[in-house]
């Protein structure tokens, strides 16, 4: 079952799905420099920060795919099929 993050992200358009990936990525790699500097009140929001652009990222992919040929995919599907086999 998806998340209401999920869904969320799902309703918006690609625009906003790349405008929020900026704000988070930004907003993640402070974070980071804040916390191996001084350290922040809450670690946890890193994980969140990173789990959301993971989100985001996904969402994208997803739609990505989606767009794909009929062709594409197929191609797709081959050469994964081959890399499992080893």
């Amino acid at each position: 079952m998806a998340s209401n993050k999920t869904l969320e992200l799902r309703d918006a358009s690609d625009a906003d799905l790349r405008d929020q990936l900026n704000e988070s990525t930004t907003s993640l790699e402070k974070m980071t420099f804040d916390h191996t500097v001084n350290g922040i009140e809450n670690p946890l929001q890193l994980r969140t920060v990173r789990r959301d652009v993971a989100r985001i990222k996904t969402e994208l992919r997803r739609r990505e795919l989606e767009a794909l040929p009929q062709e594409a995919l197929a191609k797709r599907d081959d050469i994964r099929r081959r890399r499992r086999k080893k």
